[in-house]
């Protein structure tokens, strides 16, 4: 009972907020409030700074652009900067009541002297946020890619405290959390799988990405479901101003790009896409045994917005993308093998402003992740499909009708979906019809969170997150032998959203920011977090066949809490921002398998499943430059990741997969001249922890007469799981982008890029193979990628 009335008290709360915003401190005579945009193309500006001169009051537009202010009747103007843009001063006109509308414009290289400036900020100085870093898609497309793709994920890995999975792999890794404990979201919409080409890919097309948001702890009450980090992906608008086409030609795919005005200035769309080529390209060179063997992927990106009027924006955005591998043997064209794995969203928003101090979203989004498999010998076949889907509806409130507070507060209800295996087809005259149990769940969620700037040294942010997840019916459970794993024949009947397993929980949240001087400031925070849905998966990464279960009666929610404090500083009037961050995060109710578990199609799948619990802590260094000619950012993290489970290693805490002692990044960017710019990229990591076989014995004896050798069958004895490390992981990557014209009607720009420059042979997993011999066993390393040069051609029109 105690968590309906948190819920009722964030209710009343709101209630109460949306009937009396017109209150305000008296010293406050009036507020400024309206959207910050990009001058060119009438994009919003998320983050956007607005200061005002005479008060030093602050404060930041959300992710619609939007912002409030409360000013003093002596203020007479405002200070408005984002990054890569030139600050603007707005002159404050008291009389005006309508929402105002701030357009920035792009910072201009001059043609006599490069001269470059940007925001030099002191918002991570005096906001209560920590543990959270951006990266805007201007930014995304300077950095070193592989096979001349920009990607989202690698692209995060470069900061401190975020880990890769591996050699060119999409996956990553935060704080010690695993894949499955990062809440991806593009557009408000989950991304259950954001992997293209088997984890070597994203699912994120550059050219539609408009900022990248990646919260490693201190998480926002408005935030949960995921133990150790949210990445939020926002999609661009399109342009309200003119028509315009872009994209780009790289050795493995192709994008492009046309945005343009609905309503000039009121209105936008967007749509982009992107598809590989290699499979149309290869084709005609390809034997004619090996031509119905392809692999492609392909995104679609759509968006477009309406203002309405003053008050009300409507958006929609929609993602559609898909991976296909086609096999077919070459020794019998009657075999043929179909595998396709792919994400679906839709997200409708209304954006709503009941008066200047009160701000609400609405949002409608549907989310579906789907893996299907054909297999067809002859006049057999059989298919086999799961999946995931999601229907969420939710309101974000912002509330500046206080002065020195700015309070959050929502709803959200989740109706969750899962589909673990559907098996349709027919061998001879047996038609084949199998599914296991599809599995429903209801995740409401409530959340109240104030930003309260106590005094000009010190400012508090404290939330609290009220969550409900309820497993229901109609569900067929069937009961297990718990020794051999095999039914018992009694099964027990869930009716229709009947309860099989409820979890009430509560997720408070807090952080502070003592400020020490006007270039430094010391935070803390703390972060209770609770995580429903699973993956199961027995390898690091995540792979399309992965599946993921919800949480149930023996499937007990994942739960973290995480300590985290930092020092912040500011050098050369804001130009260079550095901080160092110390965390502790204990983790319970920990998944892993156990070894030779089988995940695809399985009835039992949680017999297969053990729990634990897990530790990680760290200190993460980053030294960061936003403006100049030279920008960039090094970034160092010295970190422990550990695992416990009674089942597994004796019971002995081991290290987890993905425990990474050292991790540094250095990303630098340096304007050559108007028309050239180069980017350097590099990277150094302890190697990964590995379970290896410690000894090795034969099963079984005999001899070859024909051959004259011995037959010998090896079985693998192994010890301690993760006892092994890898060698250390390090390359380095440079780029240069070459601006071959740009007009007010044309842009061409080409990217050159080399990925491990000097050749490093990174290990990507080790196997063992006996010398009869000799009488011993090798080890013997396979690498993935050398050098690997790539150039890429892009346009603007």
């Amino acid at each position: 009972m105690r968590l309906y009335k948190v819920v009722l008290n964030i209710f009343i709360v709101g209630l109460f907020v949306t009937q009396s915003t017109t209150i305000a401190f008296a010293q406050s005579k009036f507020e400024i409030a309206g959207y910050v945009k990009d001058a060119t193309n009438g994009e919003t500006l998320i983050g956007a700074t607005i200061r005002a001169i005479s008060s030093k009051r602050v404060t930041q537009t959300n992710t619609y652009g939007y912002f409030s202010i409360a000013l003093n009747s002596n203020e007479d103007s405002l200070a408005v900067s984002y990054i890569g843009f030139q600050t603007t001063y707005y002159k404050i006109n008291t009389n005006k009541k309508s929402n105002i509308a701030i357009e920035l414009k792009p910072l201009q290289i001059s043609s006599k002297e490069i001269v470059i400036t940007g925001e030099k900020s002191n918002k991570q100085i005096t906001s209560t946020t920590m543990s959270i870093a951006e990266i805007s898609g201007e930014k995304l497309k300077n950095l070193p890619v592989i096979l001349g793709e920009q990607d989202v994920l690698k692209a995060i890995t470069l900061l401190p405290g975020i880990k890769s999975g591996g050699e060119a792999g999409t996956g990553f890794y935060v704080r010690g959390g695993g894949p499955d404990q990062n809440l991806i979201l593009m557009d408000e919409a989950v991304v259950y799988n954001p992997s293209h080409l088997f984890g070597f890919l994203s699912v994120f097309n550059s050219d539609a990405v408009k900022n990248i948001e990646i919260i490693k702890g201190g998480m926002p009450a408005n935030y949960g479901g995921r133990l150790s980090s949210i990445l939020n992906v926002t999609m661009r608008e399109g342009n309200n101003q003119k028509t315009q086409f872009s994209g780009g030609v790289g050795l493995i795919s192709s994008r492009f790009t046309v945005e343009g005005p609905i309503l000039k200035g009121k209105s936008s769309y967007l749509i982009s896409g992107r598809r590989t080529y290699i499979d149309v390209i290869a084709k005609p060179f390809v034997p004619e045994n090996v031509k119905g063997n392809s692999y492609y992927f392909y995104d679609l990106n759509v968006k477009t917005n309406l203002v309405l009027d003053e008050k009300n924006r409507l958006f929609f955005s929609g993602y559609f993308g898909r991976d296909v591998l086609n096999f077919q043997s070459p020794r019998n064209k009657d075999v043929f093998f179909n595998f396709g794995w792919g994400n679906n969203t839709a997200t409708l928003r209304w954006n709503h402003l009941f008066n200047k101090q009160l701000f609400l979203n609405t949002s409608l989004i549907y989310n579906r992740y789907d893996l299907f498999n054909d297999f067809t010998f002859g006049n057999n076949g059989f298919n086999v499909k799961s999946g995931v889907e999601d229907i969420n509806l939710k309101m974000d409130f912002n509330w500046f009708g206080l002065n020195n507070h700015s309070i959050k507060f929502g709803y959200n209800y989740t109706f969750h979906k899962f589909q673990p295996g559907i098996l349709s087809g027919s061998i001879g005259t047996t038609n084949l019809s199998q599914a296991i149990n599809p599995q429903y769940a209801h995740e409401f969620a409530a959340y109240l969170a104030d930003e309260w700037k106590i005094s000009q040294r010190i400012a508090l942010n404290l939330g609290l997150r009220a969550v409900a997840f309820n497993l229901v019916g109609p569900y067929d459970q069937k009961a297990y032998d718990p020794d051999t794993g095999l039914p018992t024949g009694q099964v027990k009947t869930y009716q229709s959203s009947e309860s099989i397993a409820f979890y009430p929980v509560l997720e408070p949240r807090a952080s502070i920011n003592y400020l020490i001087n006007e270039v430094s400031s010391v935070k803390a925070s703390f972060t209770q977090t609770y995580q429903f849905l699973h993956l199961a998966t027995t390898s690091g990464a995540q792979f399309p066949i992965d599946l993921w279960v919800p949480s149930s009666k023996k499937i007990k929610p994942q739960l973290a809490y995480q300590y985290a404090i930092g020092y912040y500083r500011n050098f050369l009037n804001d130009v260079v921002e550095t901080s160092i961050e110390a965390y502790y995060k204990p983790m319970f109710n920990q998944i892993e398998f156990k070894p030779g578990a089988q995940l695809f199609f399985n009835q039992n799948l949680e017999n297969e499943m053990v729990f634990g619990n897990g530790l990680s802590y760290g200190v993460e260094f980053l030294v960061r430059k936003n403006s100049g000619r030279l920008n960039g950012w090094v970034g160092y993290t010295w970190s422990r990741s550990t695992r416990q489970f009674d089942q597994l290693n004796q019971g002995q805490v081991y290290f987890y997969r993905y425990d990474r002692t050292h991790d540094m990044s250095l990303t630098l960017s340096y304007q050559l001249n108007k028309k050239w710019t180069a980017n350097f990229v590099f990277v150094f990591g302890t190697g990964n922890a590995v379970t290896l076989p410690s000894g090795r014995y034969a099963y079984r004896f005999g001899y070859n007469i024909t051959e004259n050798k011995p037959e010998l069958v090896f079985i693998d004895v192994y010890d301690k799981i993760n006892s092994y490390r890898l060698p250390a992981y390090h390359r380095a990557d440079v780029s240069f982008t070459y601006i071959r014209k740009k007009t007010e009607k044309w842009e061409s720009s080409w990217n050159f890029s080399i990925y491990n420059v000097y050749n490093r042979a990174n290990p990507y997993f080790v196997y063992f193979f006996p010398d009869v011999e000799l009488g011993e066993v090798k080890a013997y390393m396979v690498y993935l990628f050398p050098i690997l040069p790539s150039v890429q051609w892009n346009f603007k029109f």
